[in-house]
């Protein structure tokens, strides 16, 4: 692959990207703001039976996933430019370590501290041959998965995204796409297969996870994180595909812009819940349905916010923060308009 190839960005990362965080406050909301365990056969029960079946442990593991392949093409790129890429991702993953010991102070699940420290044990990775990469990566995911060790699951999930990187799975995807729809087809009957065990093992009752849990409502929870990583694959697929379409490009471009600023859009989501909770007094008092209009409203503030700051300038805040302390070098920020004539 040309230099020049390499290093141009790869868009349905970002969507990828904007789609993870999505899915990633609806559960941390939760626990913020210890939204409320809801009542049994209300709307609120069935809602929360629907996040923890189609969002928890499955946003969080594409997340995981992105940010080794994102490893990958950030030492590969450095490398390209004639820089020393293993230099570049040390000082990387210090600042982002920095930045998440400042931000896990206020969100105790917060991820960018644990990403820092993988990041950093699967360095030597970057030179072993894929093939073995992969080998560990599936061996691992498939052993943590079963034992359903949901923290442990991020080191062969930014395995398989080193992976990932190393066969360009995302670069000239409109050539791959027959096997693209095959591979999202036979993810859709196991995850559909994992989903209905899931459901077999629903609660009776509502839960609130982040206090405790019994035997039956821990054996739904683990199933979820078992079958985790497949869904999250499926969504993958799915949107890959769908993203083969231009009107679906055109729809979803705020989506673009909210993963290209993914870390200071990860970062503010705990600012505006927690902003969220002492302006309105919400802690210990919403309801998980309330808390979905919450997490809405956020939405709506950095999706637009996202795009108009990119019309704007190069890189988000954090991104920029976080390039100046990776390279040694104050980037312009704002973008060069050219001059018309």
């Amino acid at each position: 692959m040309k230099p020049t190839e390499s290093a141009k960005r790869i868009e349905s990362l970002d969507y990828l990207r904007g789609f993870a965080l999505l899915g990633i406050i609806l559960v941390n909301i939760l626990p913020l703001l210890a939204v409320k365990v809801p009542e049994q056969g209300t709307a609120d029960a069935y809602y929360q039976r629907f996040l923890f079946l189609f969002v928890e442990g499955r946003f969080y593991t594409l997340f995981s996933f992105l940010f080794g392949v994102g490893f990958y093409l950030f030492i590969s790129r450095a490398n390209a430019k004639g820089k020393n890429g293993y230099v570049l991702f040390l000082r990387r993953v210090t600042a982002l370590f920095i930045l998440g010991w400042f931000h896990v102070k206020f969100h105790p699940g917060e991820a960018l501290t644990v990403y820092a420290v993988t990041g950093l044990l699967l360095l030597p990775f970057y030179k072993v041959k894929k093939e073995i990469n992969l080998a560990i990566g599936l061996i691992l995911l498939i052993a943590i998965s079963v034992m359903a060790f949901k923290l442990f699951m991020v080191v062969p999930l930014m395995l398989l995204g080193i992976t990932a990187g190393q066969y360009h799975l995302f670069e000239g995807v409109a050539g791959k796409i027959k096997r693209a729809v095959i591979f999202t087809a036979l993810l859709l009957v196991v995850s559909a297969a994992g989903l209905i065990f899931q459901y077999q093992h629903v609660p009776a009752a509502p839960f609130g996870f982040y206090t405790g849990v019994d035997e039956v409502t821990y054996q739904f929870l683990s199933i979820g994180i078992m079958i985790g990583p497949l869904v999250s694959a499926l969504y993958v697929g799915v949107l890959i595909l769908l993203l083969q379409f231009q009107f679906v490009q055109k729809l979803l471009s705020p989506l673009k812009s909210y993963g290209r600023m993914a870390l200071t859009n990860y970062i503010f989501q705990t600012v505006f819940i927690y902003l969220a909770g002492y302006l309105f007094n919400l802690f210990d008092s919403l309801t998980y349905l309330q808390s979905l209009l919450v997490c809405l409203t956020i939405y709506v503030i950095q999706l637009i916010y996202s795009v108009v700051w990119l019309r704007l300038f190069q890189f988000g805040p954090l991104e920029w923060v976080w390039r100046v302390v990776t390279y040694l070098e104050v980037p312009p920020m704002r973008k060069h308009v050219k001059a018309v004539n």
